[in-house]
């Protein structure tokens, strides 16, 4: 063998030893960036549980410095009427089960109707429609989530009714205004909300429910905004905290197709 033949083959192991060392350098890279990018899809998903899509995207593209805006929306509060009283006669894990039917009933008719659950608050629930997107209609929107929470919450208590377990009633307010939308929090933990007075007087709103006996209150911009079909009912003006004028609000009889029919029968 001479020399040349023996340095050539020396040369070709050399090169198969690194092509196999590379090939192997390789797989391990593709199952590295496999299991980055598994891992970064279960990130977003759990991220989406606490900010949309979009803003989830923004948030990794951008930061959560970015994602901030000055909005008009249109907030929804709900919250349970005598809460305190439930709470006493049930045993917490039952009480816990008949709170999450009521949240996840709420939460379905919102998302069904375009709008984000922003909070859970206690027994109450902070909605908004419109912060994410421009959408011209989200005043009707609001109005028909509110409209399916209250049939919802017919089959619920239904429900409750077969287990041996009371009734459950919510109030419901709803106001338009400005505010600001973006991910809030400390730099340990954030969420995707919406804060300021609109939010307030929405929350106001809700506890005038009691005083006028009725389950859903909207505001008079809500109404200025909404589809006339939309079958309502003024409300007197009271005095609310921090609002320098008393506050007109209309109480929601029923939706469009409610009010129509009931033209067309009388």
């Amino acid at each position: 063998m001479s020399y040349a033949y023996a340095l050539l083959l020396i040369v070709a192991a050399a090169a198969a030893g690194l092509f196999a060392w590379q090939q192997h350098r390789l797989r391990i890279l593709r199952a590295r960036i496999e299991a980055s990018t598994v891992e970064l899809e279960r990130l977003q998903q759990s991220c989406a549980l606490l900010a949309p899509a979009g803003v989830v995207e923004r948030l990794f593209s951008e930061g959560p410095e970015s994602i901030a805006e000055h909005k008009v929306f249109t907030a929804m509060f709900t919250d349970l009427v005598g809460y305190t009283a439930l709470s006493g006669r049930l045993d917490p894990k039952t009480l816990a089960g008949v709170l999450n039917g009521y949240f996840q009933l709420v939460s379905d008719s919102v998302v069904e109707h375009r709008g984000r659950v922003g909070t859970f608050l206690g027994d109450g629930i902070l909605i908004f429609f419109g912060a994410l997107e421009p959408n011209p209609w989200q005043c009707n929107d609001a109005v028909h989530a509110a409209l399916a929470i209250r049939d919802g919450l017919v089959r619920y208590n239904a429900e409750l009714e077969r287990t041996g377990l009371p009734h459950i009633a919510i109030g419901v307010g709803i106001h338009r205004g400005p505010g600001l939308a973006g991910l809030i929090g400390s730099r340990d933990r954030r969420e995707y909300t919406v804060i300021g007075p609109t939010l307030n007087l929405a929350a106001r709103v809700q506890a005038l429910t009691r005083e006028h006996g009725h389950d859903i209150l909207l505001t008079e911009p809500v109404r200025e905004q909404l589809d006339p079909r939309f079958d309502l009912m003024p409300m007197p003006a009271v005095p609310v905290k921090g609002i320098s004028e008393p506050v007109v609000t209309y109480a929601v009889l029923g939706g469009r197709e409610e009010k129509a029919r009931m033209k067309a029968e009388g």
